[in-house]
């Protein structure tokens, strides 16, 4: 009884913890994937994203895996844009023209958390 305790509260800890670490921003969209910054004409698939300069941070970012999950929308457009769960996606290139904590997803990837009418949504996103 003691071990199972224990192990939720394990649980709970790891979920704030992994909550608190979340970075607010927002998220786009893109089309074409390829080629990347970070790969080339090499196919990474399309759940990928685009880095703002800061967190690309020159090729650093290259490969790294973020989970990111819509938390509403940015414009009164579409006032309820998120859709689904969160996503993980790779990181294969920069958006040079993204704001600070920005991401600019793939389009296949922005449809699964939210509706691409939005254009531009609110977003938190973690390693």
């Amino acid at each position: 009884m003691a071990l199972a305790k224990m192990i939720m509260f394990a649980l709970a800890a790891a979920s704030i913890i992994s909550m608190a670490s979340a970075i607010s921003g927002t998220a786009t969209y893109y089309s074409p994937l390829v080629p990347s910054s970070c790969y080339g004409y090499e196919n990474k698939g399309t759940m990928v994203a685009a880095a703002n300069r800061a967190l690309f941070n020159n090729r650093a970012a290259c490969g790294q895996r973020y989970t990111i999950r819509c938390t509403g929308a940015t414009n009164q457009g579409v006032p309820q844009p998120c859709r689904n769960g969160p996503i993980t996606v790779t990181i294969v290139d920069l958006c040079p023209g993204c704001a600070t904590n920005q991401i600019d997803l793939s389009a296949q990837a922005f449809d699964i958390i939210a509706d691409p009418n939005a254009g531009k949504i609110r977003i938190e996103y973690s390693r």
